[in-house]
């Protein structure tokens, strides 16, 4: 800067417009939006006019000229003009764009975000409080970037109507939120607030539609009296529930009352000289907080009945456990009991049926005057091979088809050699099945009683004996008994004694099936298949 020179000029035009030319000496210096096209509100900030360097103090008079347009209901007028150094006004304006214009921009953030969350807890939870404080929170966002944002693209008088309709909703969803918050339902006083807020909007909108400024004076002030009311009954409730959450509700909510009929009262109708800075934004921008800490606080609280809830039900899961071993270990006791016991019945009816049986029938030999030797040879072997194979049944290591047959081949071997019987073995394609102690007396029965018909009837010289999977069912094995005796009838001898029919039923009793073929003179053909069951799959 030159010495001597001033420091430059400048005119601080304060909420002046809604639009305006500025003129110096008739030349035109800065233009605040276009004159009568209400796309831009000039009046919702502060402007700083810089000046030409001819406009100096103690100079010759010069003219300042204003010339503004406004739009009715939009509170534009020519506000208050400071002249004087730039650098000085400058930092007005600054600190009046921090105050204001930073204010309503964080309020409106605020708002949004909350609103937003509310709206998320809605759509999850469907509680009736975050809905309505998501609608109130939103509608409160248009009032607050309406003060911030100058150049709005909706046009006028539509964008006022869609802000004052915003704000009724604001202020009645904040009152219907406390009562959610309280857990107040008045009937009538919640009645009279929805009819009060319908009442506003629908004078809103005519106030805009018609320009009549006094019928959104008249809305507000209806807003501003079941308001009013309302304190009364959150007052009451505070002193009965005594909580901090009440308390602070009724805080918030006396605030913004007072802070809503001073803006009316000072702002809007201008009484007492009038007011430029409004209140109530501030004021509702606490329930915000309020909601905020209403949600970490059900968050807290959740948080700390699921942790107890994970303890109780890790107590009543410890304690079931308990239950179920206990109740485990008792029903193993009673299937080892059971288990014995059906083993002691099995036993006894095979000693009844096999060597009872023998012994009857050795008993019956006994008794002839002249007993025959050779009969009474053949009871007693046969009593003797009824109770080995009982007792091979039992033998915990007996428990493969492959074993079971070894075990009834060295039983018998003695009696056919006896017999002059030559005995062929073919086992070797027999995969590795097991059988339990029943399955393996059945077998040991089925083939015993083949064995006997052909050593008491055939007059064979050669028994083969073969066994393998069966190749019309993988799923089985099968037996084979042939020898080369007499041989019977199908339909004569089989028809006659006892001796198949128990065959098959035993076989039956462990899932078998049994042929037998035989014809005078062919010998005899014996087939016997069982399911398979590998080894440790019990």
């Amino acid at each position: 800067m030159v010495e001597g020179e001033r420091p430059p000029l400048a005119l601080l035009l304060e909420n002046s417009g809604n639009q305006m030319d500025v003129y110096v000496d008739g030349f035109l210096v800065a233009r605040l939006g276009e004159l009568s096209n209400p796309h831009l509100d000039a009046s919702k900030a502060f402007h700083l006019v810089s000046l030409p360097a001819a406009a100096r103090p103690g100079q010759v008079p010069h003219d300042l000229r204003l010339v503004a347009t406004m739009q009715r209901q939009r509170g534009g007028g020519l506000g208050p003009v400071r002249f004087g150094y730039a650098a000085d006004l400058a930092e007005v304006q600054r600190s009046h764009q921090r105050w204001r214009g930073t204010a309503a921009a964080f309020y409106a953030a605020g708002l949004l975000l909350m609103g937003g969350l509310s709206a998320g807890l809605w759509l999850r939870q469907r509680d009736e409080l975050y809905g309505c404080f998501s609608l109130a929170a939103l509608s409160g966002a248009v009032r607050n970037l309406d003060r911030a944002w100058i150049d709005v693209p909706v046009p006028w008088p539509l964008w006022g109507a869609i802000v004052a309709v915003s704000y009724a909703v604001h202020i009645a969803l904040i009152v219907r939120f406390v009562f959610l918050v309280l857990e107040l339902r008045p009937r009538w006083l919640i009645a009279t607030l929805y009819a009060c807020l319908a009442g506003a909007v629908l004078l809103a909108c005519i106030s805009f539609a018609r320009g009549q400024p006094a019928l959104w004076t008249s809305a507000l002030l209806l807003l501003q009296l079941v308001s009013m009311a309302c304190v009364p009954v959150v007052v009451q409730e505070a002193l009965r529930k005594k909580t901090v959450v009440a308390w602070a509700l009724l805080l918030a909510g006396t605030l913004a009352v007072a802070a809503g009929a001073h803006d009316l009262l000072l702002i809007r109708m201008g009484l007492a000289g009038g007011a430029t800075f409004a209140l109530t934004p501030t004021a509702m921008f606490l329930f915000v907080v309020i909601l905020g800490a209403l949600v970490v606080d059900r968050y807290s609280r959740t948080v700390r009945d699921y942790r107890q809830l994970n303890a109780t039900l890790k107590d009543q899961v410890a304690e079931r456990e308990t239950q179920l071993r206990g109740a485990f270990e008792l029903l193993r006791q009673q299937q080892e009991e059971q288990a014995v016991l059906l083993e002691r019945q099995r036993m006894m009816r095979e000693i009844h049926d096999g060597v009872g049986s023998q012994l009857v029938g050795l008993l019956n030999v006994v008794s002839k005057t002249v007993p025959d030797r050779a009969e009474l040879h053949d009871h007693v072997q046969m009593a003797l091979d009824e109770m080995r194979m009982a007792v091979d049944s039992l033998q915990p290591d007996h428990d493969d088809l492959a074993t079971v047959l070894a075990t009834l081949r060295y039983r018998l071997q003695g009696r056919l050699d006896a017999a002059g019987i030559a005995l062929r073995w073919d086992v070797d394609g027999l995969p590795s099945v097991a059988v339990t102690a029943e399955e393996a007396l059945q077998v040991q029965r089925i083939l015993q009683e083949a064995f006997a018909n052909v050593l008491k009837h055939a007059a064979a010289r050669q028994i083969v004996v073969s066994a393998g999977v069966d190749p019309t069912d993988l799923g089985r094995v099968r037996i084979e008994i042939t020898d080369d005796g007499s041989g019977f009838s199908d339909h004569g001898s089989i028809g006659r004694g006892h001796g198949v029919a128990n065959m098959r039923w035993r076989a039956s009793r462990v899932g078998g099936e049994l042929k037998i073929h035989s014809a005078p003179q062919r010998g005899t053909h014996l087939v016997f298949s069982l399911p398979t069951r590998r080894p440790g799959s019990r």
